[in-house]
C-alpha cells in the first residue's frame, strides 16, 4: 500500500480532515467513492427484483412486469419494506441487548448510575417497588416481555410511553404494533416471493414498523441505558483527532451497544490496569470515541472522563481515525463499522476484537459478550491490547492530526439535562418560540454518507443554512460528529446564526446546534416534542418542529424516517429513499402521508432551497398556532 490515492478523495465538509485523508498512502472509503460513481438505475429506482430464480427482473415501460407479473409498485413496496424491516430489526436488537444487561446487572446488585431514570421509567410503566434492583428488574422485564409477544398481540408499553394523541392516531390508522421482534419477522414474510402484492398494505406495515422501532429501539433503549450509565451531564469537552493521546494505549470504540463494555471501561482504569499499561510504556488505557457509540459516551462523558479521551469523528472519519497510527485496538459490537477499516487495520497490526457475532469482521477476533464471565473477558481484552500495543508501537509510525476538531465543544444534552438548563420547564424554549426570536427547531439527524454532495457536506451546509433563519438545530447521529468537527457545536458558532438566534445564544451561552450524541437519541428529540406538544396542548403535527436525515445511509435511517412520519413530522432527505420507481410509494410518501399521520417527505440536495423548504412549513406551523 505505498500508492498515494490523494487527488481522487471525495470533498468533506470537514477541510483539515479531506487534505489529511487526501495525503494518506492507503485507500479509504473516501477514495472508493469515484470508482463507484456509476449506479445502477433499476436499482436507484428500487425497481430490480431478485427474490426469485426467474430474476433479477427489471421493470421498464417496455417490461411493465416481471416474469411473475409483480408491477413497479409491488417490488418498490416489497423492496422498501424489506429495507425498513432490517433497520427495525437492528434497534430492536440493541433495545433487547440493554434490557438484558440491566436486568443482569439488576440481579448481581450491580451497579446503577441513573436512578433518578429507574424512577421515572417504572413510574411510566406503573411499576410500585421499592427495592431499587427488584425495580430495575421488573422494568428491564417489562420491556423483554413487550418485545417477544406474537405479532397479533399488541405491546403494552406504547401506549404508556408515546404520547396520547399520537396513540389514538395510530390505533385509527390500525398501526399499533405488537411485539417488535414478531413485526420485523412478519415484515420479512410478507415481502417474499408471490405474497403481498399491495403496495399501500406495505406501506402502512413500514409505520407500524416505525412505531415499534421508535418507542422500543429509541426512546426506551436511551432510557434504559441512562439507568445504567448515568444521565447525562451538560459540559464542553474536546472532539476530533485531537482528542488522541498517543501516550496511552488507544482503543477504538464502534457500534451501538454502550452497555456491552461497560465492565471493560471501569477496569481499564483499576490501579492493577493502569500499571500494568505503564509496564508496557503507556500511561494508562484511553477510549476513543467513533460512530454513535462514541457519541453516547460523549453524551455521559461527565461519569467517564478517567477512562474517555473523546469523540473523534463518524463512521466516514473511522478510517483517519485508524491512519494516525495511534489506535491500538478496534472495540466493535455493531453496525457503522466499516468493512474498509480491516485492511487498514492489518496494515498497522491494530487487533480487532467484536462483542457481537452479528458484528463479525473478516479479519477480528469475536468475543461474543458473555455478562456471567464479564469479568474475565475483560482481563482478556486488557490482554490482546497490550500486547498489539507491545507489538505495533515504536514499529507502526504515528500520523496525528491534533489541531483536528474543537476543544470547547458543548456536550451532555438530554431532554433532562436541557430542560434542568432551563429552568427545569420547557416554557423558556417555548417563549423563545413564541416571541419568534427562534422561529422553530429543527432536528437534523441520522448517519453520514459520501455521496450527497460529500462527507457531511449537504449536513453541514444544511445547518448552516437553518440556522442563520433563527432556526435552532438539535442533532443525534453520525450527523452530529461531522457538524461538531466543523465547529458548529462551540459557543462561537452562534456567529453563524440569525440575529435572534444569535442573541439568544450568548445571553445562554450556547451554540445553535445542540448534539443529543447517537442516532439513538432521535428517541430524546422525540421526548422533547412530546413534551413541548403537551405544554400546548396540542398533537405533534402542530409544532413549528421538521427533521432532516439529509444524509441518511442505512437500512437503520429508513426504520427511523417511518418513526418520523408516524409521529406525524415533516421529513427531509438530501438522496431519496430507493423508491422512486413506484409512483404509488411516491405519492404516498410525499403527499398522501399528510392525510395519514400529517408527515411527508421532501427530496432536495440542494441546501440552500432545502433550508427554505423547512423555514416555508415552520412558518405555516408558527401561523397555525397563531405565533
Amino acid at each position: 500500500m505505498n500508492q498515494c490515492y490523494g487527488c481522487n478523495t471525495c470533498q468533506s465538509a470537514d477541510k483539515p480532515l479531506e487534505k489529511f485523508i487526501s495525503a494518506l498512502p492507503m485507500e479509504t472509503s473516501h477514495h472508493r467513492v469515484e470508482k463507484q460513481s456509476t449506479k445502477c438505475g433499476f436499482g436507484l429506482q428500487g425497481v430490480c427484483c431478485r427474490l426469485c430464480a426467474n430474476g433479477p427482473c427489471r421493470i421498464t415501460p417496455d417490461a411493465p412486469r416481471g416474469i411473475c407479473g409483480a408491477d413497479a409498485d409491488t417490488i418498490v413496496a416489497r423492496n422498501f419494506l424489506r429495507a425498513v424491516a432490517s433497520g427495525s430489526g437492528c434497534y430492536i436488537h440493541i433495545v433487547e441487548n440493554t434490557a438484558l444487561n440491566l436486568k443482569n446487572t439488576a440481579k448481581v446488585k450491580g451497579e446503577l448510575k441513573g436512578l433518578k431514570s429507574l424512577d421515572h421509567l417504572a413510574d411510566i410503566f406503573g411499576i410500585v417497588e421499592s427495592d431499587v434492583y427488584k425495580k430495575a428488574e421488573k422494568v428491564a422485564d417489562a420491556v423483554i416481555a413487550d418485545i417477544y409477544k406474537p405479532e397479533y398481540v399488541e405491546m403494552e408499553l406504547t401506549e404508556k410511553v408515546a404520547y396520547a394523541p399520537r396513540v389514538a392516531r395510530w390505533k385509527e390508522l390500525g398501526i399499533m404494533p405488537g411485539g417488535a421482534k414478531s413485526e420485523v419477522f412478519k415484515g420479512v414474510v410478507k415481502c417474499s416471493t408471490n405474497l403481498n402484492s399491495d403496495p399501500l398494505d406495505m406501506l402502512v406495515d413500514c409505520l407500524r414498523l416505525g412505531v415499534s422501532t421508535g418507542v422500543y429501539g429509541l426512546t426506551l433503549t436511551n432510557l434504559l441505558n441512562d439507568v445504567l450509565l448515568g444521565q447525562p451531564e451538560l459540559r464542553m469537552a474536546p472532539v476530533g483527532l485531537r482528542v488522541i493521546d498517543p501516550d496511552y494505549i488507544n482503543i477504538m470504540i464502534t457500534g451501538h451497544q454502550h452497555t456491552i463494555f461497560v465492565d471493560l471501561q471501569e477496569q481499564l482504569i483499576t490501579p492493577e490496569a493502569v500499571a500494568r499499561a505503564k509496564a508496557v510504556g503507556a500511561k494508562g488505557f484511553k477510549l476513543v470515541g467513533c460512530t454513535c457509540v462514541g457519541q453516547d459516551l460523549q453524551l455521559r462523558g461527565a461519569h467517564y472522563q478517567e477512562v474517555f479521551d473523546g469523540h473523534a469523528g463518524n463512521n466516514y472519519t473511522s478510517e483517519a481515525i485508524l491512519a494516525t497510527g495511534a489506535i491500538d485496538a478496534v472495540l466493535s459490537e455493531f453496525n457503522c463499522t466499516l468493512p474498509g477499516i480491516e485492511p487498514i487495520c492489518d496494515e498497522l497490526k491494530i487487533k480487532q476484537i467484536c462483542l457481537d457475532d452479528v458484528a463479525k469482521k473478516s479479519n477480528a477476533e469475536l468475543m461474543k459478550f458473555d455478562f456471567d464471565h464479564r469479568r474475565e473477558q475483560s482481563e482478556k481484552i486488557m490482554d490482546k491490547v497490550i500486547k498489539s500495543y507491545q507489538e505495533r508501537r515504536g514499529q507502526v509510525p504515528l500520523n496525528l492530526l491534533p489541531d483536528h476538531g474543537y476543544e470547547n465543544t458543548l456536550t451532555g444534552v438530554s431532554e433532562g439535562s436541557l430542560k434542568d438548563f432551563l429552568g427545569g420547564s420547557w416554557k423558556p424554549l417555548i417563549d423563545l418560540i413564541v416571541s419568534g426570536d427562534i422561529k422553530g427547531i429543527a432536528g437534523v439527524v441520522g448517519c453520514s454518507n459520501l455521496t450527497a454532495g460529500g462527507h457531511d457536506v449537504l449536513t453541514v451546509e444544511l445547518t448552516k443554512e437553518l440556522i442563520a433563519k433563527d432556526i435552532i438545530v438539535l442533532t443525534a447521529g453520525c450527523s452530529s460528529g461531522g457538524i461538531e468537527n466543523c465547529g458548529l457545536m462551540t459557543p462561537e458558532a452562534a456567529e453563524f446564526a440569525g440575529p435572534k438566534l444569535r442573541e439568544v445564544c450568548k445571553k445562554l451561552g450556547i451554540p445553535p446546534v445542540l448534539n443529543f450524541g447517537p442516532c439513538l437519541a432521535i428517541g430524546r428529540l422525540e421526548i422533547v416534542a412530546t413534551e413541548i406538544a403537551q405544554e400546548l396542548g396540542v398533537d405533534l403535527p402542530k409544532l413549528p418542529l421538521v427533521l432532516s436525515a439529509a444524509q441518511w445511509l442505512e437500512e437503520q435511517a429508513l426504520a427511523d424516517g417511518c418513526f418520523g412520519l408516524a409521529l406525524g413530522l415533516p421529513l427531509h432527505l438530501g438522496l431519496p429513499p430507493f423508491v422512486t420507481g413506484s409512483k404509488v410509494a411516491v405519492k404516498v410518501l410525499t403527499e398522501g402521508m399528510k392525510s395519514l399521520t400529517g408527515g411527508q417527505v421532501i427530496i432536495n440536495n440542494d441546501a440552500v432551497e432545502s433550508a427554505g423548504i423547512l423555514e416555508k412549513i415552520i412558518m405555516e406551523k408558527r401561523t397555525g398556532l397563531n405565533i
